[in-house]
């Protein structure tokens, strides 16, 4: 008995870059090639799941409108754990997601987590969605861990940057992986664009009293120190030194994860011009992802046709 492949989405880690992933499903929808199964990690949990509720227009509409100064205002600082709180991003979402459970979502979903006592990766696939991303996402020094069940979650990047592993857990046959970071070592990435860093004034304005003075630190660390003359290099700020160090880690834990877990078809839109904390930026993110995307449809031509039960497919990857 022959029938039409089972397709699994794997979102990757990626901090802004993750807006990607937008123009990645716009383009596959459009080519036939919706998913049945989507899985994401961090920026890519926060798609997958606006995505598998149905909410994909109403997220794009937004982010186009998204400027620095409203990035800032989605901040709660809290100085403890990390540097957000999250409580904002929480309410904002489930007030424009209606706060769905997973087992009411239209389109299967799970997304990835890291256990911050053990290292354990953490599966999740029930409760309230919103609160599961919250976890997925708890990047290690920005967030504060999310609390779960009598344990600490934070993100789901520092075990499984992409997870192929957990699409193919829930019955995906072919799985299309997006990866986010491939470009990035070797690369001075920027924390912030210059815009951003323009922008920062008015926004620290704008911020409670109380706030302000840490807010401005902060978002003042964005900015490179200055040029050391001894050796003619510019010093990268604090962000800059723990982003790169991060991007170096994910890069390295997706190759290796990669190469014991492929993938069918991996897309790798090239983002090494959309800094970590560019959320303002989705249009060429967006842009970015649907000419990754295009890349792949030749080859999901040939893969996507019904197998056989059990049936497995080469691995094919293209790059940016």
């Amino acid at each position: 008995m022959r029938r039409r492949p089972r397709i699994g989405l794997a979102l990757g880690s990626g901090s802004a870059r993750g807006w990607s992933h937008i123009g990645v499903i716009r383009t596959l929808e459009e080519a036939g090639y919706a998913p049945d199964v989507v899985c994401g990690t961090s920026i890519g949990a926060l798609v997958g799941a606006i995505y598998a509720a149905g909410q994909l227009d109403w997220l794009e509409g937004w982010l186009r409108k998204l400027t620095w100064s409203g990035v800032v205002g989605m901040l709660d600082l809290k100085m403890g754990g990390g540097l957000i709180e999250g409580g904002k991003l929480l309410k904002f979402f489930r007030e424009h997601s209606q706060d769905p459970a997973f087992a009411d979502l239209p389109r299967a979903f799970g997304c990835v987590a890291t256990e911050l006592a053990t290292g354990r990766e953490v599966w999740l696939r029930e409760g309230p969605v919103i609160d599961a991303v919250r976890a997925s996402m708890a990047l290690p020094g920005l967030f504060t861990p999310a609390q779960q069940d009598e344990r600490l979650l934070v993100d789901g990047g520092l075990v499984n940057p992409i997870p192929v592993s957990l699409c193919r857990a829930m019955g995906a046959d072919l799985v299309i992986a997006v990866d986010l970071n491939w470009d990035l070592i070797g690369r001075r990435n920027r924390t912030a664009s210059p815009d951003a860093h323009e922008a920062t004034g008015s926004a620290v304005a704008a911020s409670p009293p109380a706030a302000a003075g840490v807010l401005a630190t902060v978002l003042g660390k964005l900015r490179p120190a200055p040029r050391a003359p001894a050796q003619g290099l510019e010093m990268p700020s604090l962000l800059d030194v723990l982003g790169t160090s991060l991007n170096i880690m994910q890069v390295r834990i997706t190759q290796s994860r990669m190469a014991g877990e492929p993938a069918d078809v991996l897309v790798r839109p090239r983002l090494s011009d959309i800094a970590a904390m560019d959320f303002h930026r989705a249009a060429p993110a967006i842009a970015e992802g649907e000419r990754a995307a295009r890349q792949v449809l030749p080859l999901l031509a040939d893969l996507a046709v019904p197998l056989k039960d059990g049936g497995s497919l080469p691995p094919v990857t293209v790059q940016g």
